[in-house]
């Protein structure tokens, strides 16, 4: 059983079908979107294939005849990514069932359990020998508490609740968040905010145009991996990699939009204040915090260490080696999503030969 049908999902059920077994009969993939794409399907509309983060193609797209370094950079890249999945899917015949919310995984007896809820919320239950979970994060939006969070007036719109620019006409906006999101949203909302402010927990660190920086990017992650390996919550691969300074970035620098100012210490009924006393009055606070693992269906079987994470080697769990995790830390990007489908892929047919 693969749970979702996102670039993780899709990569393991490409490896899986190259390697003997048959959609739909050997093996399952559930998704519990309206339709193919992945999280990419619930992204704002404004985020375009040329301003997103590079989008790999998926293990045999050639085939299919689609790339997305030749996609139009002016389309929205939730259409785009959309439209290539689902030609995708078609392809290789992976019979993808949707929508199926996938709510628990748990042991009846020796047997592994799947339970889920159809598109009309009709519970149903699947017996399976090996579960890959292929679930991401959308589903698991983070929001950092402070001191006045529940008690703000205004709107709290997290990355998975921003739709467009115009929602936030004239108001004064709070955009958190240090990654290429919170960048997105405030080149947006540049045009239609009354008044717009930056924060950031951290440093923002912006490479030149075009530069790579692989050393850190092979230490983020190898940390992601590192506590993957040691049960711990994964940190952030951002953090370590930094911003590329494409000339759309210099230019909000130079305009002064692009500019963190530090966390603020307090959240009010009407604004954000800082520990020196600054205040700066907020209708809303957008935050791109980011997101952790979605884990939730997983519970019964006590995965979870008390470090907070979930023990995983070469993609599978520590603790039950038939349950395989892809696109878990370091396999969080369509790159590292690709390597993993093959080697999950790989694992899975040889334990389903020994059983």
């Amino acid at each position: 059983m693969v749970i979702g049908a996102g670039q993780a999902g899709l990569s393991v059920s490409f490896y899986l079908r190259r390697l003997g077994l048959e959609p739909g009969s050997d093996f399952v993939v559930l998704d519990r979107g309206p339709g193919t794409g992945g999280a990419w399907q619930h992204r704002w509309e404004a985020l375009r294939i040329g301003s997103a983060h590079h989008i790999n193609d998926l293990p045999g797209m050639d085939e299919v005849g689609v790339s997305f370094d030749t996609a139009d950079r002016a389309q929205p890249a939730k259409d785009v990514v959309a439209d290539y999945y689902a030609r995708y899917e078609a392809h290789f015949e992976l019979q993808v069932r949707r929508p199926i919310d996938v709510k628990r995984v748990f042991n009846r007896g020796t047997d592994l359990v799947v339970g889920f809820e159809d598109g009309a919320s009709r519970p149903g239950e699947l017996e399976t020998d090996v579960v890959v979970n292929a679930t991401g994060t959308w589903g698991s939006p983070f929001i950092p508490w402070y001191p006045g969070l529940n008690d703000f007036a205004g709107r709290h719109v997290h990355t998975t609740g921003y739709d467009s620019a115009g929602d936030f006409e004239g108001k004064n906006v709070i955009v958190v968040g240090g990654g290429t999101s919170a960048i997105g949203f405030l080149l947006e909302l540049e045009g239609s905010a009354e008044s717009l402010t930056w924060v950031s927990r951290r440093p923002i660190e912006f490479l030149d145009e075009g530069e790579l920086n692989m050393e850190a990017g092979t230490a983020a992650v190898a940390a992601q991996d590192e506590a993957a390996r040691n049960g711990r919550a994964l940190p952030s691969i951002v953090s370590g990699t930094g911003v590329p300074r494409t000339r759309r970035i210099q230019a909000g620098i130079d305009r002064g939009t692009l500019v963190a100012q530090p966390m603020f210490a307090f959240i009010e009924p009407d604004g954000v204040r800082w520990a020196d006393g600054t205040f700066r009055p907020a209708d809303a606070i957008v935050w791109s915090t980011g997101f952790r693992p979605e884990l939730r269906h997983l519970a019964p079987l006590k995965l979870r260490e008390k470090e907070g994470g979930i023990t995983v080697g070469a993609g599978s769990s520590w603790k039950d080696g038939r349950i395989f995790f892809a696109g878990y830390g370091p396999q969080a990007s369509t790159i590292g999503a690709n390597r993993a489908g093959r080697q999950i892929a790989r694992q899975v047919v040889a334990l389903l030969s020994n059983l």
